[in-house]
């Protein structure tokens, strides 16, 4: 017996935490997401339970096994195929009515102005080594007063910042421009988590590999990376709620039962950034060392 689609009965039980009017302003929505892959697809899966009726999404890559232990298109059906559409495939099994465009071939300068076309928030999916493609999104969303949210899986939790019209660009917080690959990684890894709250329990320190574009993942960070995308964006797109934009982020980490808001003013200027990025150099320096 085949049921028939209801949006309205399909996502009835998000009703008493919104109104219904307010779920049918989420379905009139469009978000971007760039990046499917650990904390993009579940971000992906998360916003259309909540009933988002419109997606554009990206991602150039396929599925691997190296991929299992976090994605949430990875799996053996799943191997080898690309994620973009798997992942809308996956998406519209949960709503069959819902508006996907594609860009398989990745973010770059020649389709971002399309891939941000009827935005109304833009959340980022890229893998945490995807400098290029980060600074093209973010750049763009800034010029164009797009809200564009991130969070970082790291360790057993969660990091988060919020970049929204009129306050504190992710190039103001970074500061990426002028520096080398390695040092807008690090910078970026600093900025992410200024508590660094995770680092504590990392018991091999060697899959941490910067240099490498090398480092390790689980699937519950990623799984809260998701509950935080989707709550901010519920506010966003609602118009409700405290938002805490850059230079403020948020950072839970539940193996260190720890929920931490901090605030960098000046970004990665800050003087306990610096700090910690000095650390970080000296860090990395010693494991290039031969």
């Amino acid at each position: 017996m085949n049921t028939p689609f209801d949006y309205q009965l399909a996502f009835s039980r998000n009703i008493g935490w919104i109104s219904d009017a307010e779920q049918a302003l989420l379905k009139s929505k469009r978000i971007a997401i760039a990046g499917l892959g650990g904390v993009g697809g579940s971000h992906l899966i998360t916003l259309s339970r909540l009933g988002v009726g419109n997606f554009n999404i990206s991602d150039l890559d396929v599925f691997e096994l190296a991929n299992f232990n976090r994605q949430a298109g990875a799996s053996m059906s799943h191997l080898n195929l690309a994620k973009a559409q798997v992942m809308a495939d996956m998406a519209r099994d949960i709503n069959p009515e819902l508006d996907i465009r594609t860009f398989p071939e990745g973010i770059n300068e020649s389709n971002v102005d399309d891939f941000l076309a009827g935005v109304d928030l833009y959340v980022d999916g890229l893998d945490f080594f995807a400098i290029n493609a980060r600074r093209i999104v973010f750049k763009a969303c800034a010029e164009k007063a797009i809200p564009a949210i991130t969070a970082a899986p790291l360790g057993m939790g969660t990091s988060f910042l919020c970049f929204m019209p009129g306050k504190m660009s992710f190039e103001e917080y970074f500061q990426w421009e002028d520096q080398t690959e390695i040092e807008q990684l690090l910078r970026f890894l600093v900025g992410l988590s200024p508590t660094g709250l995770q680092m504590s329990y990392l018991v091999d320190d060697s899959r941490l590999d910067i240099a490498n574009h090398k480092g390790p993942s689980t699937a519950m960070a990623c799984d809260f990376c998701a509950g935080m995308i989707g709550t901010y964006a519920l506010k966003i797109l609602l118009h409700r709620g405290e938002i805490l934009a850059a230079p403020r982020a948020l950072h839970f980490d539940a193996y260190k039962n720890k929920f931490m808001t901090t605030w960098r003013p000046g970004g990665n200027s800050h003087p306990l950034q610096r700090l910690g990025l000095m650390l970080l150099r000296k860090k990395i320096q010693a494991k290039l060392a031969p």
